[in-house]
């Protein structure tokens, strides 16, 4: 046995069978069953012709089948490769051609746009079709279909010995830019991101030591990411990892009220958020009048991927018990876990986060940024790392960095390093504002928008000036009933960022755009600002 995670996952099941490990709708499965079914996905695979290092696509929303297909490449060495499913056929071309797929699981709404791109992808040569509730057919792919092909597969182990160094490939598209794949060694990334088995503490030394915290188990986790995204996915194997329950949200839309719901039927203990997007409806939800959930059980609410504004994130904690926490957590794909605050009473801090030892903030000539200095630079890790990007031997030179004698990643966050030690996060620099010179960070001026009290949601870019290059704009989402002008919004933010940081232009929106997995589409979000701009 390895840190590998299918030998991991197997470890656990083994030993806590009849214990449920997953609840997706009206599906609920037990170790057991889990464990079989994603044997049978990968037994299948073997007798399609896919092995070890070949790359399995899953394009399809949160359900059962997502995991079964995940762990059973695992459990073959295969390499399974998330698909954002709102995509539309260029990027799929794009994602497809760049992570070189053998295979891919698919449910049949997306048939027609995969149908349209088939004959660009050679290397694609098994496909497997999920049933949903569309009405779409095969559209002439030839698929074979996921439950019919996993009743006639093998239930038993019949894999060969794994290892550690075995590649878990994730994909993101960020704020900006094209996806790329992140590549990483199993037993990397289950120390950076999956909680090491042994989740707040140093990670374990041997991998049978997983049987100890399984046996004892964990939380009820509720997981309401996509598992295309790396935070969903991570949240997933963490509570595997635990021996626990999984609950995994399946809307195809946001809908908070069943979120409730779910925690209330399941008594989830934690749940896993992103940002504002999903937390500011939650709020709401709980507000209505007539609205009542038994939340007692909930123990930790925890957002990923995105930041809690102050605002929200005290009033969230204000319909939880009075010793639930409320917790950021600042990652990336490149760089897993590195800094978490938890709100348990008093003010919310915002973006400001305490790193792990592991990281630090390195100036453009490698120094490190010293506690109080107001010098900007980039966090920095260390420690379990990726291998670099998928196919980009440049961008993996100007990410993966030497410095102080060891290997660092620096995947573009700026940071500004506080008297106290703490790290306030400042934003990617690929979608900072130069205004006369002037870096302007969204994320820090988005904290002051959002604080508004007639604003619900926010995001901040650049626009084009002719005197200063770019100024910034606030493209707002307002709460219902209520329309903000630029005036007070200017004024309100004048008390928290610096002059030369106030929108100077403010675009009214009825949704803010925003990535599938929740993050600012800061794309979408300038074109809608200068449109509004030249109108």
């Amino acid at each position: 046995m390895d840190f590998h995670l299918a030998d991991l996952f197997e470890c656990v099941a083994d030993a806590v069978p009849e214990r449920t490990a997953l609840v997706a709708g009206d599906l609920r499965l037990r170790y057991d069953e889990l464990d079989a079914r994603a044997t049978r996905f990968a037994n299948h695979l073997a007798g399609a012709g896919i092995g070890a290092g070949d790359h399995v696509g899953i394009h399809a929303r949160n359900r059962v089948e997502w995991i079964e297909a995940m762990l059973g490449a695992y459990k073959l060495r295969a390499v399974p490769i998330n698909v954002n499913y709102r995509y539309v056929e260029d990027e799929l071309v794009h994602l497809f051609g760049d992570a070189d797929l053998s295979a891919l699981v698919f449910e049949r709404e997306f048939a027609p746009r995969i149908a349209a791109v088939r004959d660009r992808l050679p290397m694609l040569r098994h496909l497997v079709a999920l049933e949903d509730e569309s009405d779409e057919g095969d559209a002439g792919l030839a698929a074979v279909e996921y439950e019919a092909v996993l009743a006639e597969a093998s239930p038993e182990r019949k894999f060969g010995p794994r290892s550690g160094d075995d590649r878990y490939l994730i994909y993101t598209g960020g704020t900006t830019g094209l996806p790329k794949g992140t590549v990483w060694r199993h037993r990397d990334i289950f120390v950076a991101s999956m909680g090491g088995g042994n989740l707040g503490g140093p990670p374990i030394e041997r991998p049978e030591a997983i049987l100890d915290k399984a046996r004892e188990g964990g939380p009820t986790y509720l997981v309401t990411a996509p598992l295309m995204h790396a935070g969903g996915q991570w949240v997933c194997f963490i509570t595997l990892f635990w021996g626990a329950k999984l609950v995994l949200y399946t809307g195809q839309h946001f809908d908070a009220h069943e979120l409730w719901r779910l925690v209330e039927r399941e008594r989830v203990q934690a749940m896993a958020i992103i940002g504002d997007a999903m937390a500011r409806p939650l709020v709401e939800a709980l507000a209505e009048p007539g609205a009542a959930y038994d939340l007692s059980s909930v123990a930790l609410v925890g957002s990923g991927g995105a930041i809690l504004s102050k605002e929200v994130k005290q009033a969230l904690r204000s319909h939880l018990p009075p010793n639930a926490f409320v917790m950021d957590a600042y990652g990336a794909s490149e760089t897993g876990h590195v800094g978490t605050v938890y709100d348990a009473g008093g003010p919310a801090a915002g973006p400001r986060f305490t790193l792990t030892d592991k990281s630090a903030v390195f100036d453009d000539e490698g120094r490190r940024i010293e506690p109080g200095s107001e010098r900007i630079g980039r966090i920095a890790h260390r420690g379990a790392i990726p291998l670099g990007y998928w196919k980009d031997e440049a961008r993996t030179r100007a990410t993966f960095l030497e410095l102080e004698g060891e290997r660092w990643v620096v995947p573009g966050d700026f940071a500004r390093v506080e008297a106290d030690g703490s790290v306030t996060l400042l934003g990617r620099g690929s979608v900072c504002i130069n205004s006369g010179g002037e870096k302007v960070f969204p994320e820090e001026v988005e904290a002051a928008v959002k604080s508004h009290p007639e604003v619900f949601d926010a995001v901040v870019v650049g626009v084009p000036d002719e005197r200063f290059g770019e100024r910034v704009a606030a493209v707002v989402k307002p709460r219902p009933g209520r329309t903000p002008e630029l005036a007070s919004v200017s004024e309100h933010c004048r008390a928290r960022v610096a002059g030369y940081k106030v929108p100077r232009s403010l675009v009214l929106v009825d949704e803010i755009p925003r990535t599938p997995v929740g993050k600012p589409d800061y794309r979408s979000a300038a074109r809608i600002a200068r449109d509004a701009q030249l109108s």
